[in-house]
């Protein structure tokens, strides 16, 4: 697919960034653009995350069919994963960077491409080198959640992004309910099912977003690519330039660590303390969408009333290492249900206030680049979380069922939060006392 300049008159549909031809009524109906591309977006997001969802409880069957034990099964899993991870490493800012340069909707338009070539590819693979060559592909064209952020940002006031933020976390909580569910229950008829339903998804999703979608970024507002912004490795240095919130990027990374690390030891934790099978997972796993929903979804925008986001970031990442802990200390299966809802209340809204903190402080210009960036090091961590949480439990595998120790990587995570709620912290502070420190005589 050809990455074209949307400006011409050909571009399709409207550009919900543009400005107002003029006066009152162009301003009006700019506002008006703006609003209706919300729910697009929302759309896009959801059809995007539904597909993705759709190959979690199958993938590691599938590779389970390429080898011939268990073992062998675990390592190449995790080597299909790392693949993912570091092609996505590397793609994210390139992707991010591009929307910059030609707006979002094109590169939203070929991730799709991208997902929906992949998921059928996968389908149909007869070796292991197919499933890692084609996440690989995968890992480098999928930056659809960075560029729609991106686009968020574009059409949303600085004041009001946390809680639109909080608006697409619901989409992907949302996407998360309802995609390994409809993937258990196609897999349970064929393992091969759920990728072309994916793919069908995704090629949806291209239609929609080719049809419907709006621009989001003015012609005006572009900024020409430049290969060295795009080096993942540069805009990792860059976001910690980013003014006034440097900081916050070891508070990103360290959140973005401990997730991955409790999606990589979920399973294996939950069998080892409690002897859960699929089911019980897979419960599991549907409340944390619910939540994750309902908090995002419904509660952020009345909390984000009565609470600044910099409040809501600190006390949201206090209470994830709270929840962690809570995971590992959990004597009985039933009280990790109860851990997954009071954690999502208490700390459901930490990661859609410190991204519309970043936002809020990049160039209008770069904001594609800057998401891609936040995108690409949350991939590295991604890369970095399964031999993290392989070797905690490692450690703790030979324990009885029920022992406290086997929460090591819980506690590890907990650590985690606990160290980006002391720099958050420390952050907000320096800053309240930058403002009120007198200007210097003339």
């Amino acid at each position: 697919m050809t990455m074209a300049d949307d400006s011409g008159p050909s571009a399709g549909p409207p550009q919900a960034g543009a400005p107002p031809p003029g006066g009152t009524a162009g301003a009006a109906a700019d506002r008006g653009a703006r609003t209706a591309a919300m729910p697009f977006i929302l759309i896009t997001v959801l059809i995007d995350m539904v597909s993705i969802g759709l190959i979690v409880p199958v993938l590691p069957l599938l590779v389970g069919t390429f080898t011939r034990s268990p073992s062998e099964q675990t390592f190449w899993f995790g080597v299909v994963s790392f693949t993912f991870g570091v092609a996505n490493f590397f793609g994210s800012p390139v992707l991010g960077a591009l929307s910059d340069r030609h707006g979002r909707r094109p590169v939203l338009l070929l991730g799709f491409c991208g997902l929906a070539l992949s998921f059928f590819v996968t389908g149909l693979a007869t070796a292991l080198w197919m499933l890692i060559a084609v996440r690989l592909f995968s890992g480098a064209m999928q930056a659809n959640a960075a560029v729609a952020n991106a686009y968020v940002a574009d059409i949303t006031a600085p004041e009001d992004r946390a809680r639109r933020f909080g608006l697409v976390g619901a989409m992907f909580g949302l996407g998360f309910i309802l995609g390994p569910v409809m993937g258990g229950l196609l897999g349970s008829i064929s393992i091969h099912l759920p990728f072309f339903a994916a793919g069908t998804l995704a090629v949806i999703n291209w239609l929609y977003g080719y049809f419907v979608l709006p621009e989001s970024l003015a012609p005006e507002k572009r900024r020409a690519f430049d290969w060295k912004r795009a080096n993942p490795f540069s805009a990792l240095q860059g976001l910690t330039k980013l003014q006034g919130v440097g900081p916050l990027m070891l508070v990103v990374a360290l959140a973005a660590l401990a997730q991955f690390t409790l999606h990589s030891s979920w399973v294996l934790y939950t069998t080892f303390k409690f002897g859960w099978g699929p089911a019980q997972n897979g419960w599991s796993l549907f409340v944390v969408g619910v939540m994750s929903f309902l908090v995002q979804g419904v509660l952020l925008k009345h909390i984000l009333k009565r609470i600044t986001p910099q409040r809501l970031a600190v006390s949201g990442l206090i209470g994830s290492a709270l929840t962690y802990l809570g995971f590992g200390l959990a004597t009985e299966g039933w009280m990790m249900f109860v851990v997954i809802v009071v954690g999502n209340l208490i700390a459901g809204g930490a990661q859609a206030s410190i991204q519309s903190l970043i936002s809020n402080a990049a160039d209008p210009k770069a904001q594609g680049q800057t998401m891609g960036s936040v995108a690409a090091l949350n991939s590295l961590m991604a890369v970095i979380a399964p031999p993290v949480s392989a070797g905690l439990l490692w450690l703790v595998s030979h324990r009885p069922p029920g022992d406290p120790w086997i929460g090591l990587p819980f506690y590890f995570c907990a650590l985690l939060q606990a160290v980006g709620a002391f720099t958050a912290i420390q952050h907000f502070r320096r800053q309240r006392a930058a403002r009120s420190e007198p200007l210097p005589a003339a």
